[in-house]
């Protein structure tokens, strides 16, 4: 349907277009009516033609609008239709095609904020009246602009050495561009560098993680920052500049050799609570583990009898190169990035909180890390499955899917790879060891490829599967047989019974959590955490690799739990997106951004700490307020805040705003339900 008017001398010319959305807007909008009601009532604001179409994001319907901005001399657009977030740009960039600045077209949503939220008919016919009123109003008001064009630098810095940051570091290297890769830990490898074996497929972790690490390490294109932190971020997407913070491994690395000998002489032992997840012992000068990426070792200052008393000296006096450096201080050192990748990872689920399980208490309770390392043939009892004694091997072991997963207690999500961790332990017991193994799970989920397959395998292979959430692990016995066991107590959901089953083990298959300092870190690189903690990306489907601040971008697990070929492919996913930009060499900002009225700031810093995107610079010499808008989203937090009115915010004005309201409250009920 479609309806043309002749505005008055002087107005905007503008059309309105109402998508139908198949039925998503039409099964609970007259659309029809609604296209015929702004074209006829809207006409006095300047309305020349209002149309509606069954689908306007379509090739088609963007046809329609760009022939009537040129055939009609259009100066404004409106579409009725889904969420800006969703469509926005796909209709600017058809009025731009047609020769319309891009910004002189509005988009107003009447599915979410109509459509899917009514169930009268009538009601939403006529919000989306009003709706579309207020859109004719603000776009009235809508001034030409021009995206702000930023050089990108061709570096990159990754932040984790994990397998998703290994990934995108290596992509991003092997395309001939430079990488700057910083981990906290003294080596890359992250979470994989303490498996055995990666399911559904049971290769060894460290057999398909070495050679990457090791092309990391070697790479001419990737700068190595191990044992090292990012302080400080300051700058915009194509500009980036970096503080890290090396922190002091008291070795000099251009001399050591890695021989291991001041490992080898260090009388000092320690309980190694990272790599060998409490099970093993390390010396006080280490490295984490023998393909360690890099070879140089660390002293652990807090445990070294040197830094404790003074004395010893030992890794000094034996170091054939004289590597050994007491006197060395942390570095700070800057770099100058075009974007960031973050792969910082998770942590593992602290199993002590589930006090009903015992761990902690009961001493051959296990977690899914320690049993990695009982499992490995690198491991602390060279890959032996045996109890805490270090001899005694079980005779039935009993495995506890969704610890600290789907539990309204600590997190509600599912850590996605539990299931799988669970029938890799196992296969791992029954080929180690022989044993009975009971799995206990509330959902079985095989999603991926080959996983059910694996599933279907451990069946054959014996494993007792009993669906029901564990209650309780306990050593109290009460009925024979129970002496010197762990009772697990369950509900047996498909039989319908409570169940008493003796076990000489028991591991609790973990779930994921994010970092412990995940918010400072979201903080320092201005991004957002959700409710659960995990890095929030720009577009849950279709963009969740990139962040709502550009030029980060995330990868791994820092977005959400996943297992190692998810984590694999959003690390490639992000370099794509980052060598994109790269080889364009500039970027297209949005000009939606905040401004500072010089002459109306008092300079009383109100605004100064609310930018969730540090875009905001106050200069004391001047004592004003600046927003740098490279770095801005405009977000609005800062027009909102200021009590001089000194700041807005271009798209958001308050002309705009004011004008948008008028519009949505212009309409009497008579008029609007007619």
């Amino acid at each position: 349907m479609t309806t043309e008017n002749k505005p008055q001398e002087g107005q905007e010319r503008i059309g309105v277009y109402v998508c139908h959305c198949g039925s998503n807007i039409a099964g609970m909008v007259d659309v029809e009516h609604v296209a015929k009601w702004a074209g006829e009532e809207l006409k006095d604001r300047g309305v020349v033609v209002a149309r509606d179409y069954k689908f306007m994001c379509s090739s088609l319907g963007q046809e329609l609008i760009e022939n009537d901005i040129k055939e009609l001399g259009l100066t404004r657009v409106l579409v009725a239709a889904c969420s800006p977030h969703l469509h926005e740009q796909t209709f600017r960039t058809a009025s731009a095609r047609a020769g319309l600045n891009p910004y002189l077209t509005e988009l107003v949503s009447i599915r979410e904020q109509v459509s899917w939220v009514h169930t009268d008919k009538q009601a939403a016919t006529a919000k989306s009246k009003a709706v579309i009123s207020g859109g004719v109003e603000r776009v009235i008001h809508h001034e030409p602009l021009e995206p702000l064009v930023v050089p990108i630098h061709e570096a990159t810095l990754v932040v984790g050495g994990g397998i998703a940051g290994i990934q995108a570091a290596l992509e991003l290297a092997d395309a001939g561009y430079p990488v700057y890769m910083v981990e906290r830990e003294p080596s890359i490898g992250g979470h994989m560098a303490q498996f055995d074996k990666t399911f559904p497929t049971l290769d060894c972790a460290a057999c398909i993680l070495t050679p990457r690490m090791v092309s990391v390490g070697m790479h001419p294109n990737i700068k190595l920052f191990t044992w090292s932190e990012v302080t400080k971020v300051d700058g915009y997407v194509g500009n980036f500049t970096v503080t890290i913070r090396k922190k002091a491994r008291y070795v000099n690395e251009e001399l050591c050799t890695g021989c291991g000998i001041c490992q080898e002489k260090c009388p000092k032992k320690v309980i190694d609570e990272i790599y060998e997840a409490g099970l093993g012992y390390r010396k006080a000068v280490y490295t984490p583990f023998p393909q360690a990426v890099p070879k140089f070792p660390v002293i652990d200052r807090p445990n070294c009898t040197y830094f404790q008393k003074g004395t010893c000296k030992a890794c000094e006096k034996f170091c054939p190169t004289n590597a050994i450096d007491f006197t060395q201080e942390d570095e700070y050192i800057t770099v100058e990035v075009g974007n960031i990748i973050l792969a910082t990872g998770y942590d593992l689920f602290d199993a002590r909180r589930v006090t009903q399980y015992g761990y902690g208490r009961l001493a051959n309770v296990f977690t899914s890390i320690e049993f990695e390392r009982l499992s490995n043939a690198a491991g602390p009892t060279n890959g032996e499955i045996v109890l805490r004694d270090g001899v005694t091997k079980p005779d039935a072991v009993g495995i506890i899917h969704c610890v600290g997963s789907r539990d309204r207690n600590f997190n509600n999500y599912c850590s996605v790879i539990c299931c799988m961790q669970g029938l890799k332990f196992a296969h791992l017991v029954h080929e180690r060891t022989g044993a009975t193994v009971y799995n206990f799970y509330i959902d079985m989920r095989t999603a991926y490829k080959a996983y059910d397959e694996f599933y279907q395998r451990v069946l054959e292979e014996g494993t007792l599967f009993v669906r029901g959430k564990v209650a309780e692990v306990t050593d109290a016995a009460r009925l024979p047989g129970e002496e010197g066991k762990l009772i697990i107590q369950v509900e047996d959901t498909l039989a319908g019974i409570q169940r008493r089953i003796p076990v000489d083990m028991v591991i609790l298959s973990a779930g994921l959590e994010p970092r412990r300092d995940a918010k400072e870190v979201a903080k320092l690189f201005g991004i957002s955490c959700s409710a659960d903690g995990w890095f929030i990306e720009k577009h849950p489907k279709l963009d969740p690799v990139a962040t709502m601040t550009e030029g980060i971008f995330i990868a791994g697990c820092v977005q959400g739990p996943k297992d190692i070929p998810s984590s694999v492919a959003q690390g490639a996913a992000a370099s794509a997106r980052v060598l994109g930009r790269i080889r364009q060499g500039h970027i297209e900002l949005e000009p939606v951004r905040a401004s500072v009225d010089e002459a109306k700031c008092s300079g009383c810093r109100i605004c100064n700490n609310l930018c969730p995107f540090n875009a905001i610079i106050f200069h004391e010499d001047r004592m004003v307020t600046e927003i740098n808008p490279a770095l801005c989203q405009g977000c609005g937090t800062c027009v909102a805040a200021c009590p001089a009115g000194a700041i807005s915010g271009t798209v958001f004005s308050n002309e705009q705003i004011f004008a948008q309201i008028d519009g949505l409250l212009g309409l009497t009920l008579e008029h609007a339900f007619s």
